[in-house]
């Protein structure tokens, strides 16, 4: 039998097949192309509802700039953030691609309540190519706003600076401008550095651990005493870092906006104050290493000293001749006056400049205080100088010029930036060893038997130094109960690491100070519970008070009685 017959079938067969390959490559072609043409226009869509204002929009070069510019983030001394960015939208206006202004600005202003309606609907019809709308939306109002589909409306991806730890730094912090510039604080200090550091963090001295505990002690006693307001330093004697400082009230460096003058003044570095007592701490330093007194000295301070129409007295007066420990322990007015005078003024001036008490310091801050003092400073302004009275200066200032005079005699002007392990904190000597030595015991003694024994703290050995001064009145004068109280204490007093000071503005008494706002009441109790805090965080061990060693160390000879530690 042929197979003829077969041939024609086997020909056709092979078209079919073919054609069917055809058609089957050109649709997967066709779906391809198709897909790829939708992934386009998709990304296109995203980058224009959601990333661009378009061509037309005004300083675009700038914009890209601050999207693309990363400012650098602030970390505390062990790297927690205390100011980073956040990636934000920031929704703008095409006016002249808005169909219908008003129906726009009803829906944007629902979905964006403190909007005002009116104010959108303007810029929306002023036929500008770009207007700004609303900086920096959460991403759950860019979502409401993108999901109502609006014309001419879009976002702009920008990079808002945001402050992990809201209020707890904010006077060191400072803040920027919605668009990243440093307006206060080490942001403004530091604003180039941060502007270029390409995510390079600045390291400040702060350790957050410190600041919390110091916050918190500060806010409790202004709140106790109902104070109008407070400061508080830690400083590490040993390099002159700043450890925490605080300024109450404070504010919240991410909503800064209409927060009041008041608010935003730091106490701490830029309020110039009259400190009182504790400027005693500099006159007795001064006295002793210019040799003009030393502790087994003292003077007559039986009744007060007039001058003029001024008169100099004791508070506690105790009406006798005072050693120098006595004077230093007891805080006679007249026993320090007396004191300074021997020393003399060319003297007093010199020893208080080498301790940066008579020029704003060199901190890495804006906020930095110039003192006040007399332009002609006569017999009158050396003696009352030397217990606080007719010189201004910032808390900053006491403390730094405290460090200097209990760790050895060196001064290391205050920094808020940590120093490189391997780099030596340059310093300028302003004493002798050997005096400061002499005022560490004193200091010690203020504690155990003047007026700071509410700074102590068992194991600890704090020495310290009570202020308290009236605030001078807008037309001259002093308000008489209108206090600055403070005090400045120091731990351990046998190897000192560092200086503690708490100052309260216008502290009112209660009835468990006895009607009294002095330093000694109101400011030492606070130094106390910040040490009690702090000092098992910075790893300083408590000692035995009690041991023959801190009593060698803080031995004191006053007036016959061997005084040490305890």
């Amino acid at each position: 039998m042929s197979d003829a017959p077969d041939t024609p079938t086997i020909r056709l067969t092979g078209q079919a097949d073919a054609a069917l390959e055809t058609a089957r490559v050109r649709l997967i072609a066709g779906a391809a192309i198709f897909a790829l043409c939708m992934v386009v226009l998709a990304g296109r869509l995203v980058d224009l509802t959601l990333l661009r204002s378009g061509d037309a929009a005004p300083k675009r070069g700038q914009l890209a700039q601050v999207v693309n510019g990363e400012r650098g983030d602030i970390t505390d001394r062990h790297g927690v953030l205390l100011a980073t960015n956040l990636v934000t939208g920031s929704l703008y206006g095409d006016p002249r691609a808005v169909l219908d202004a008003a129906a726009a600005a009803r829906k944007i202003t629902r979905v964006l309540p403190d909007l005002s309606e009116a104010d959108v609907r303007r810029k929306l019809e002023s036929g500008k190519s770009f207007v700004w709308l609303k900086r920096n939306l959460t991403p759950s109002q860019q979502q409401q706003v993108n999901t109502l589909g609006i014309p001419g409306v879009g976002f702009h991806r920008e990079s808002r600076r945001i402050y992990p730890q809201g209020t707890l730094a904010a006077h060191v912090l400072g803040y920027t401008d919605i668009d990243r510039h440093g307006i206060a604080g080490v942001e403004k200090y530091f604003d180039d550095t941060l502007a270029t550091a390409k995510g390079r963090p600045l390291a400040l001295s702060i350790d957050h651990r410190v600041q919390h505990a110091l916050k918190d002690e500060i806010d409790r006693a202004v709140t106790e005493y109902r104070a109008i307001g407070g400061a508080g330093i830690v400083i590490d004697v040993q390099n002159g870092e700043i450890v925490a400082l605080v300024s109450l009230p404070d504010f919240d460096p991410n909503a800064p906006t209409g927060t009041p003058a008041d608010t935003l003044f730091n106490r701490a570095t830029l309020g110039v104050y009259e400190l009182g007592s504790v400027f005693k701490i500099f006159n007795t330093a001064m006295a002793l290493d210019a040799g003009t007194t030393d502790l087994n000295g003292g003077y007559d301070a039986t009744s007060p000293i007039r001058v003029a129409r001024f008169e100099i007295h004791d508070d506690h007066a105790k009406k006798r001749w005072l050693s120098v420990p006595e004077i230093f322990m007891y805080s006679s007015n007249i026993g320090s006056a007396k004191m300074a005078l021997d020393a003399g003024m060319q003297r007093q001036r010199a020893f208080l400049g080498r301790l940066g008490l008579l020029n704003r310091l060199p901190i890495e801050l804006p906020e930095s205080g110039q003192p006040l003092y007399p332009a002609q400073w006569r017999e009158i302004n050396v003696m009352t100088v030397a217990f606080g009275h007719g010189i201004a200066i910032t808390p900053l200032h006491l403390t730094a010029g405290v460090a200097a005079v209990i760790n050895g005699g060196v001064y290391y002007p205050p920094t808020l930036v940590k120093r490189p392990a391997d780099q030596p904190a340059g310093g300028t000597r302003i004493m002798s060893a050997e005096n400061s030595d002499k005022m560490r015991r004193l200091l010690r003694l203020t504690v155990t038997e003047g007026t700071g024994k509410k700074a102590s703290v068992d194991g600890y050995l704090v020495g310290g130094k009570t202020g308290t001064a009236e605030k001078v009145g807008a037309r001259g004068g002093y308000r008489k109960k209108a206090l600055i109280s403070s005090f400045v204490g120091a731990f351990p007093m046998h190897a000192p690491r560092y200086v503690v000071l708490a100052v309260l503005d216008e502290p009112r008494p209660t009835a468990a100070t006895y009607g009294y706002a002095t330093g000694g009441w109101v400011a030492a109790p606070a130094v106390r519970q910040i040490i009690t805090r702090v000092a098992p965080v910075l790893g300083v061990d408590p000692i035995d008070e009690n041991a023959e060693t801190a009593q060698r160390a803080m031995f004191v000879n006053v007036g016959g009685r061997k005084l040490a530690s305890r």
